[in-house]
């Protein structure tokens, strides 16, 4: 079984990494992790990701700039993007239905099933 690409980006190395074990523990997926989201860009296009996971805020830029360059970008406009944030609660997530701005997002603490199951529901639908 060829195991999907996760691009994984939050500014917090501790949270990446917790959130790198959970994907990675199931044996589906292969997981990229970057802390700079200026260097995302050049990351994606290394790694060429099947799915990137977004926080949203973030210092020096945020997620909705980190997604705009990487939706202008010819080699990822089509790569899909699940935001990852702290900024609402698991309450305001099930109220707009899981999605802002057409993109899935989950609220910070992302539990594994969670994470697990919101990933391989976006890329069936990809």
């Amino acid at each position: 079984m060829t195991k999907r690409k996760i691009l994984l980006v939050d500014d917090e190395p501790v949270f990446t990494r917790v959130m790198r074990a959970y994907l990675e523990d199931t044996g589906k997926f292969e997981v990229c992790m970057e802390n700079d989201p200026t260097r995302v860009l050049s990351a994606a296009r290394r790694f060429k990701p099947d799915l990137i996971l977004l926080d949203v805020i973030m210092p020096d830029m945020d997620g909705g700039e980190v997604a705009y360059q990487l939706k202008a970008d010819p080699g990822m406009s089509k790569v899909p993007i699940i935001f990852l944030t702290a900024v609402v609660s698991k309450e305001d997530v099930s109220r707009h239905g899981s999605v802002i701005g057409g993109n899935p997002f989950l609220a910070k603490p992302v539990d594994a099933e969670e994470l697990v199951s919101c990933v391989e529901r976006q890329l069936k639908a990809g």
